[in-house]
């Protein structure tokens, strides 16, 4: 499996091989190819059914399916069609910009300008109506001002701790990580579910027994 990241200046992949279809039509069709990227961008995390990496594509897919499993445990109620919007646009810019872990802090310094960078090249691929369209939700996503987007960000951030969960470990293991680490950075589940907020908790304190995440105060804690 590829481990590349595209520049922002790159060609476009449409542009190796152009496809005879011009207009409004041809510029959905280019960012759809252009999407296909987001299969070779690695996540951190490893699968549950394998011991090979997650893609960003099979993470945005996994966020989709989990989006209606567990819509009843939002503390607040979510359209979940709109929800599935966010959860499938909202990593499209690490085409570009690359994964970012949710513990590697070096790697969180530039994300926002990369990202930034990305959403510009990528959703500027699209008619501008539906350009303005996706930026918007890749906005709302990140901002978390909305229901949808807040339930959104805490199925993104329980997705990879299941698998760290079934990995016994994963990247609870990175350097500096501290069960207050995992804590502090994945607080946006409770602030949209409270249930499961609680499951999250009950994740991290039983690795912390198990000895999957160091315990005690010392290490990493930043802003989630």
């Amino acid at each position: 499996m590829c481990d590349r990241v595209a520049r922002v200046e790159e060609p476009l992949l449409v542009e190796r091989r152009p496809l005879p279809v011009e207009g409004r039509l041809g510029r959905q069709l280019a960012f759809i190819v252009e999407v296909d990227r987001l299969k070779t961008v690695l996540r951190a995390s490893t699968l549950a059914a394998d011991a090979r990496r997650e893609n960003d594509a099979e993470h945005s897919w996994h966020l989709a399916l989990m989006v209606p499993v567990l819509a009843e445990y939002a503390d607040e109620p979510v359209d979940v069609g709109h929800t599935i919007k966010l959860v499938v646009v909202h990593d499209l810019v690490e085409i570009y910009a690359g994964d970012t872990p949710l513990y590697d802090d070096e790697a969180r310094v530039s994300q926002e300008e990369r990202e930034l960078a990305a959403a510009e090249r990528l959703f500027g691929l699209l008619p501008d109506d539906q350009a303005v369209e996706f930026r918007a939700l890749w906005d709302e996503f990140e901002a978390r001002r909305t229901p949808e987007a807040r339930f959104a960000k805490a199925v993104d951030r329980l997705e990879p701790n299941l698998l760290n969960w079934m990995a016994g470990g994963g990247t609870w293991g990175t350097p500096g990580v501290t069960g207050d680490t995992v804590r502090a950075r994945t607080a946006h589940i409770g602030d949209a579910s409270h249930a499961l907020g609680e499951v999250m908790v009950s994740l991290i304190d039983s690795a912390e027994r198990n000895g999957w995440i160091a315990a005690g105060q010392q290490g990493v804690v930043g802003p989630a």
